[in-house]
């Protein structure tokens, strides 16, 4: 009797359900839906679509599709999810201002760089492109690898044989559970060089790879504004920034007027937003150098930005218009793809290329053995035909007089039983004299190309030096023409333009006051009386800085982020202020560590919990944007501990555990960015406290009168990442 399971209650731990649960999630997302292989460069989706649109014979010599049509077939057969978001995915693969390389020629409206939609689908219609079809090359010859469709009833391949270096070329951007990708697009043709030099020489360096591809080539041009040693290191590790810019030139005008005409701008950048922030702002008057904005665009950008005055530089405008708006933005590089093995992994430029040109190699293997599988098939055929044609007379003496003709015909000639079933359906038209030439013509040029198979599936060099070959084709092919040129310009890191010309705030002596619950506002003058100044009930006075209109002030929070507000844009008068968490995005969880105004030249040793810091230019630390600038990385769990002033050149550190440490400020490195190193070396202990002094002056601990003198510190000096020694009573007070 079998036992059912109508009615049965299973017991488990919420926890456990959802633990489980959010797992296949995050599996499903991670392998499904988010990241693309590393082999075609495609995401599930996208995949899907060029080979439904291959199934419907969609190539580029074909006729049009509605993409209504298209999409009926992706969600019927492959892909059941809605018809919004695989039509999306299908604009996306036609639209050549965010596709490097299109994978659909669209035909109708397929959407704008303003932001337009598209029409819907049922108006719009699609085929493939010459890229598309290189992806597809050699899939119906046993390429890759097919698996059952989610319903059972249909076939698809697992990945693309990818003749075309889809994932660089085109890039990629998704975000799944705990991890996300982001790869700019770059040139086919350069790609294809680099590739056929990493054939070439395996052992190369990615310095070397970037002779050849040298940096990313968005589809709608711009400046890349990068050194190349950024750029290299992000090649190297798989993880960096490339920092874009509109392309502009000055057209002069009558009576020495001029303006500016802004003919590119960066990369995923909707020129209608663009142009709105940049109203949004002159209305606003900060930007005190621009007087107007047109927008004069045809199916060619054109962007007209007319200055205030003739008499300023147009560097120093737009200066001012790339630190404040769009026309400057940067785009991430997070090289985390999906394996041949499937498994996510972040993955620097030559392991890519070395992964793409693995399962080219693979990919000619496997059409090789599938194409002298077909020629020796059709060579076995043919050889029965060549001993019919000796025997003519005879086999058709059989056919006639015989009862099992098929089993006389394979003992009299030694037939095979492929060879008699042809044999047996060959038509009577073909027993003329001219088709056995034909047959003997054919046999020998197969027999020529099954030796030629036979070798190169024997030597593996041979097959590497024809994908090298095949490459250098690919890069003429793809290097052609408007699709091939490269359209973005690679530019070293400009030079800093001189920009004081654009404040236009009196410096003016302000004081700021920062309350208990984080309200923020300024008052006239340096010498106020804090102690009667008023603030909403149940607040009160936190800390006052002395200040002017034209300082920058930082904010430093516990989740290592700087925030940045220059003193003119606070509030004024005697009020209650601002909260800070409206001028900038400061977490609800999260709380300001430090407060200061940036001086030129000054530096802040900033340090978590868990005890590692390092020195940090104040300049560096300003990021006039509500996001901020992340100074300090922090792992899961720790915290921003402090940013104190960097004035000396000896460390005191001290931690939860009574030990104390001093140790020299040139073992600590000047970064912008990143985790520190450690301070003092802890077991269970976190730090507690850390000061920068000099030597010279001596050591004015916080909460404390005295000033210790080197010479009493002694005892202390060590390096850096020492125990340290046991903290005298004074350490203790942490001010």
């Amino acid at each position: 009797m079998s036992e059912t399971v109508e009615g049965c209650v299973e017991e488990t731990r919420l926890t456990d359900a959802l633990s489980k649960r959010y797992l296949s999630y995050a599996l499903s997302t991670i392998m499904s839906r988010s990241l693309p292989d590393v082999r075609d460069g495609l995401k599930p989706v996208h995949r899907r679509l060029v080979y439904a649109m291959y199934q419907l014979k969609l190539d580029p010599s074909a006729g049009f599709k509605k993409c209504a049509r298209v999409v009926g077939d992706v969600i019927g057969k492959y892909h059941p999810h809605g018809d919004a978001s695989v039509y999306e995915a299908l604009v996306r693969l036609a639209q050549d201002f965010a596709a490097r390389y299109p994978l659909v020629e669209g035909q109708g409206n397929f959407g704008s760089v303003d932001g337009d939609n598209a029409a819907a689908m049922r108006y719009t219609e699609a085929r493939l492109t010459e890229v598309a079809s290189a992806l597809l090359e050699g899939v119906e010859e046993n390429a890759v690898d097919f698996r059952p469709t989610y319903d059972g009833e249909e076939q698809e391949p697992v990945v693309l044989p990818g003749a075309f270096p889809n994932l660089l070329a085109n890039g990629a951007s998704g975000i799944a559970v705990g991890m996300a990708t982001s790869i700019p697009p770059h040139n086919a043709a350069e790609v294809c060089k680099a590739a056929a030099f990493l054939v070439k020489k395996p052992g190369c360096t990615t310095q070397e790879l970037m002779a050849y591809l040298p940096g990313p080539d968005f589809p709608t041009g711009g400046l890349i504004v990068e050194d190349e040693a950024a750029i290299l290191k992000a090649y190297e590790t798989g993880r960096g920034s490339f920092r874009m810019r509109a392309r502009w030139e000055v057209e002069q005008g009558r009576f020495g007027t001029w303006q500016i005409i802004v003919t590119e701008i960066p990369y995923q950048v909707q020129k209608s937003r663009l142009i709105e922030q940049m109203a949004d702002l002159l209305e606003q008057k900060k930007l005190p150098l621009l007087g107007d904005i047109r927008d004069e665009s045809t199916d060619v950008i054109r962007l007209v930005l007319e200055p205030k005055t003739r008499g300023i530089e147009p560097e120093v405008l737009m200066e001012t218009l790339f630190r404040a708006t769009q026309l400057e933005s940067r785009f991430g590089l997070n090289m985390n793809v999906l394996g041949a093995n499937r498994t996510p992994g972040v993955l620097g430029l030559k392991e890519v290329l070395q992964a793409w040109l693995d399962h080219r190699h693979e990919v000619m293997e496997r059409r090789s053995q599938h194409r002298l599988d077909a020629v020796a098939r059709r060579l076995e055929i043919l050889s029965g035909f060549l001993a019919v044609y000796l025997n003519l007379d005879e086999v058709i003496r059989i056919i006639r007089e015989e009862d099992d003709a098929r089993d006389c015909l394979i003992r009299t000639f030694s037939l095979t039983d492929i060879q008699v079933e042809a044999v047996l359906n060959m038509r009577l038209r073909s027993l003329r004299r001219l088709e056995e030439v034909e047959i003997r013509k054919e046999h020998d040029k197969l027999s020529a190309e099954r030796a030629a198979l036979e070798e190169l599936l024997a030597d593996a060099g041979l097959r590497w030096k024809r994908i090298e070959r095949e490459l250098r084709e690919m890069s003429v092919q793809f290097g052609k023409g408007r699709l091939g040129e490269r359209r973005s310009t690679l530019l070293s890191a400009p030079e800093p333009v001189d920009i004081s010309v654009v404040d236009a705030v009196e410096r003016e002596a302000v004081t700021l006051i920062l309350s208990q619950q984080g309200w923020v506002r300024t008052v006239k003058g340096h010498n106020i009386d804090a102690e009667n100044q008023k603030f909403k009930e149940g607040d009160a006075l936190r800390l006052t800085i002395p200040c002017y209109t034209t300082d920058k002030i930082c904010f430093f929070a516990t989740d290592g982020k700087a925030f940045t507000v220059k003193a003119a844009d606070l509030p004024r008068g005697r009020g209650d202020g601002q909260p800070l968490r409206l001028l900038f995005d400061l977490p609800n969880d999260e709380e300001l560590i430090a407060v200061f105004a940036v001086k030129a030249g000054g530096k802040r040793l900033v340090a978590s919990d868990v005890g590692r810091g390092m020195l940090v230019e104040e300049e560096s630390m300003v990021a006039e944007k509500r996001s901020g600038r992340q100074v300090l990385n922090l792992k899961p769990g720790e915290r921003a501990l402090l940013c104190n002033p960097a004035e000396g050149d000896q460390v005191a550190v001290i931690g939860d555990n009574r030990r104390f440490l001093i140790f020299p400020a040139e073992q600590l490195p000047v970064m912008a960015r990143g985790l520190g190193v450690a301070l003092q070396k802890y077991s269970d202990a976190r730090l507690r406290q850390a000061i920068v002094f000099s030597s010279e002056s001596g050591l004015l601990w916080p909460g404390t009168v005295r000033v210790r003198q080197w010479s009493d510190l002694q005892e202390w000096a060590g390096r850096r990442a020492a125990v340290g020694k046991t903290a005298p009573a004074w350490a203790m007070k942490k001010g």
